[in-house]
């Protein structure tokens, strides 16, 4: 009878040990999985704050509104020059469309002021002075982008691109790439040189230092635009930070100045 009792115990034991040792882990299993770190959270570079435009080249273009038939330096093909050879700013006025030189690909190389924000956590917020506009650059991009009405700014989706260091160690620095399309068609350039609605607007966003300790924003601009242009038109533009808004001075679009 011992025996058969023992052998009846040492199973009980068995099961009661397995359980004890077994349930933390299924708990474990079955918790939710925590939340991934927001795109805020996991910046690599802090792009907010007030940027002043520092034009330093191709001065003539983006400073002043250049003379009807000014083209130098965008590989417009020929459907784009016959097009930018019809641009009449009293015309765009009439029309209500004095903003077709504020769109993305042109406001960026424009005389502005940006000022730049966290809209939520997933979304950066950037406005101009010189023309009012706003750009909403989205880490998530909304399930109707692909069909939104096309506007002045467009749908622009954004990622955060990490760069190695350290022999591959650590994800930081890096930079931010934003991809703009759903754009109205608008001006390259404030003499009427066109961009159309099919234009994919790619841009890379850099923090560098400065000299006496000032922080410069460097962003890489790619206009893909084949109705237009010969060859993808590639250029860079650069903001230096400032200590706050006290110069911020908005001023809504212009199709003449």
């Amino acid at each position: 009878m011992l025996t058969l009792r023992r052998l009846a115990i040492v199973p009980a034991l068995a099961v009661s040990v397995y359980l004890m040792t077994s349930l933390p882990q299924a708990q474990g299993r079955g918790a939710a999985p925590a939340a991934p770190p927001t795109p805020r959270a996991t910046a690599p570079i802090d792009l907010t704050g007030y940027w002043v435009a520092v034009i330093s080249e191709d001065w003539r273009w983006r400073m002043v509104t250049p003379p009807k038939g000014d083209y130098a330096s965008i590989p417009l093909n020929v459907a784009g020059k016959n097009l930018a050879d019809t641009w009449d700013p009293a015309k765009d006025e009439a029309a209500g469309e004095q903003c077709k030189a504020y769109g993305a690909p042109g406001v960026m190389r424009g005389p502005t002021r940006l000022h730049i924000t966290w809209l939520d956590d997933a979304t950066v917020k950037l406005e101009t002075d010189y023309g009012m506009q706003t750009r909403l650059l989205q880490f998530r991009a909304p399930r109707t982008a692909a069909t939104a009405a096309p506007s002045m700014q467009g749908v622009t989706t954004a990622q955060w691109v990490f760069s190695a260091r350290g022999g591959g160690r650590g994800p930081r620095p890096g930079s931010m790439k934003s991809v703009t399309t759903r754009l109205r068609p608008g001006y390259l350039r404030k003499n009427g040189v066109p961009y159309s609605a099919n234009t994919v607007f790619t841009e890379f966003w850099d923090i560098v230092p400065g000299p006496a300790g000032s922080q410069w924003l460097v962003v890489t601009n790619t206009v893909d635009d084949a109705a237009n242009l010969q060859t993808p038109w590639v250029t860079s533009v650069h903001f230096r930070k400032e200590a706050d808004g006290a110069k911020w001075d908005p001023a809504p679009c212009s199709a003449k100045f």
